[in-house]
């Protein structure tokens, strides 16, 4: 069983670590956890074999975390400071964060807040770090269709997925309607601030995200990496875990 810390409000974070060496802090997916996103496959193990100490957590709403139904219980910067808190609680002096799809939006607000930070990878996302906000992409939709009880219902096509998956991995869906119509992943990355040396990655098939190569060009410090897979099958994708080893081994230790 995860390990947990309180954060800044009284929630519960869940949180493994593995492996010794340099810090890597893992951050998931929307409906997934720390297993789903990097435990099957294989990233967790890819990096403590290559002499990582890995620290992999479950965002509030997820896996073993707490999982509040109000949304104000994830507004703003809530999920940024679980891992400040999670790190804090470690002892961690520098680290490299590694973040997937809801994961990568964290980490892409935590890295300007976080001078421990060393690198950063950011997963499954592309142009703005913030998801569409018009037709079928809109939180609200997905909301909806999380807590729609007729599943024939749903009229949206990403929400009827969000909610296939969220049934398929036995997500809270409650949680997730809350964390889905809150202010968490809506407010603005500050770009200019981040300096560090990033790797933007996806998958050649991810119709979820737009222009993950305007991503890479916005920032300094950050290289483009495309690996075969759609959204969810990205990460499963041998290729994927081999550029994020690869690339935190050009970081200097």
């Amino acid at each position: 069983m995860p390990d947990t810390v309180r954060s800044f409000d009284g929630t519960h974070i869940a949180y493994t670590v593995r492996g010794a060496g340099p810090a890597v802090l893992l951050l998931h997916g929307f409906g997934a956890d720390q297993i789903l996103n990097w435990g099957r496959p294989g990233v967790i193990e890819a990096l403590v074999d290559n002499g990582r100490r890995v620290i992999a957590t479950d965002a509030r709403g997820h896996g073993a975390s707490d999982k509040p139904h109000d949304p104000e219980r994830y507004a703003g910067d809530a999920m940024v400071r679980d891992a400040q808190a999670v790190l804090d609680h470690l002892g961690v002096e520098v680290v490299d964060v590694v973040g997937y799809s809801m994961g990568a939006m964290v980490a892409a607000r935590l890295v300007p807040e976080e001078p421990r930070t060393r690198s950063l990878v950011l997963g499954g996302v592309g142009e703005t770090v913030v998801p569409p906000q018009s037709g079928g992409r809109n939180p609200e939709a997905i909301a909806t269709a999380l807590l729609a009880e007729d599943t024939s219902a749903i009229g949206s096509a990403t929400g009827r997925a969000f909610r296939e998956f969220a049934d398929a991995t036995g997500a809270d869906r409650r949680a997730l309607a809350a964390l889905s119509r809150s202010s968490a992943l809506r407010y603005a990355v500050r770009f200019d601030e981040i300096t560090v040396a990033t790797l933007v990655i996806a998958g050649t098939d991810d119709t979820l995200i737009r222009s993950p190569d305007a991503l890479a060009a916005r920032l300094p410090s950050a290289r483009l990496r495309m690996v075969k897979g759609d959204h969810l099958g990205a990460p499963y994708h041998r290729e994927f875990k081999n550029a994020i080893v690869e690339f935190l081994e050009g970081v200097q230790r």
